[in-house]
């Protein structure tokens, strides 16, 4: 078949896919991209997979093949490079769907950041840049569910993966000029871990700014409305926010308090949601709170306001690490995230999770490192004209 002037092989049968596996478990290289809906649904849906070999182009349908081992088993080879567009996505929608766990995996958006691209930087940007093409940006969102597909549907998904190959061999020939190869492909190697794709399932309530400012039957109410919201999304296949909007959740936390009477009168509760729920909701905050749920709440850190030396200390942290990011033509934001520097000081998961990548201490230095281990014992004093930071 034939679209916009590429070949490519339709994968939509179940001895197509077996036949594509024979002819391309020996490549050494294979570049994917994903097409998925995920709006006003909890289970993503994945629709099509676009993948590039030595051998050709292929779109593989999901929708009509249900077995997608054969592909599967491709992504665990270490033996073949897998070589993605922030396939950080791509690959954490098929650990939930299939519990497969990628190997050999170089990322051109990771990559790019090691050569002086910002970062992330979208594929159409890194094509144009590294290749002098342009990519079309019409059909990002649309339906990918229908069939057929549409010729400019087909078009758009090829091109996803016609220039992988193409960006990893430019990207790799300038990461080994600077010396950054051994960087990228350390960082890429971290999608090939399965704690990568982890993700605590307390993650609303343990993030929730309410939460943090909340009395401790208020956070126990949230443990469970969270819970509760999921539950049900995870049963219906809604999207969370169809069971229940984030933003009227500040109001029920505040209103459960007074009752279902009390949810009733506010009027920025919707009447329906506290006429179906609202006995339920009550009977969550009045429920004496497990000791299981109490240790989860505990985690739970409280919004209190840095002081003032804390902040300047946040501040020159993130100044030097954008300093030496860019002495070393790095994206800043693949090396520390703002928000990782301000959650720094509550979250000793986050200064570990930082010191525990080769490239990033070698990048940073020693003292950077000291500094981060003994974050709550910095001192900021300025000495003959010098700013120095300090600890005990």
């Amino acid at each position: 078949m034939t679209v916009g002037g590429i070949d490519y092989t339709l994968l939509n049968t179940q001895e197509g896919l077996d036949e594509f596996f024979q002819k391309n478990q020996d490549v050494g290289w294979m570049g994917f991209d994903t097409e998925f809906i995920g709006e006003k649904r909890y289970h993503t849906l994945l629709c099509l997979i676009q993948i590039s070999t030595e051998h050709g182009y292929y779109l593989l349908d999901p929708l009509a093949v249900k077995d997608l081992k054969p592909f599967l088993l491709l992504l665990e080879s270490p033996d073949i490079v897998k070589v993605t567009h922030a396939g950080d996505n791509d690959y954490r929608l098929l650990y939930r769907s299939h519990g497969i766990v990628p190997q050999n995996v170089f990322d051109t958006q990771v990559a790019a950041a090691f050569i002086g691209h910002r970062y992330p930087i979208s594929f159409a940007k890194l094509v144009e840049a590294e290749t002098g093409n342009s990519v079309g940006k019409g059909y990002a969102v649309t339906d990918w569910s229908q069939r057929p597909m549409s010729e400019k549907q087909l078009k758009y998904a090829l091109y996803d993966v016609v220039y992988l190959r193409e960006l990893y061999d430019t990207i790799t020939a300038k990461l080994e000029k600077n010396g950054r190869l051994d960087w990228a492909l350390e960082e890429c190697a971290l999608m090939t871990e399965e704690d990568y794709f982890y993700r605590d399932p307390h993650h609303e309530l343990l993030n929730s700014n309410i939460a943090k400012s909340s009395r401790t039957k208020e956070k126990v109410f949230l443990l469970r409305l969270y819970e509760w919201r999921r539950s049900l999304a995870e049963q219906r296949n809604y999207s969370k926010e169809m069971i229940l909007p984030k933003k009227i959740i500040g109001q029920l936390v505040r209103g459960v308090r007074g009752g279902t009477e009390s949810m009733k009168q506010n009027r920025r509760l919707p009447g329906k949601t506290v006429q179906r729920y609202g006995d339920l909701f009550v009977e969550m905050y009045t429920e004496p709170a497990t000791d299981q749920e109490m240790e989860v709440v505990q985690q739970i850190q409280r919004n209190i306001q840095d002081d003032e030396e804390d902040d300047m200390i946040v501040e020159l942290l993130y100044l030097l690490m954008k300093y030496r990011a860019s002495e070393a033509d790095i994206s800043h934001a693949l090396v520390m995230p703002r928000n990782a520097i301000r959650r720094m000081k509550q979250e000793a998961a986050v200064r570990r999770s930082i010191l525990g990548s080769g490239w990033r201490r070698e990048l940073l230095g020693d003292d950077f490192v000291e500094w981060l281990k003994h974050f709550d014992e910095l001192k900021l004093s300025i000495e003959g004209g010098k700013i120095a930071l300090k600890f005990d």
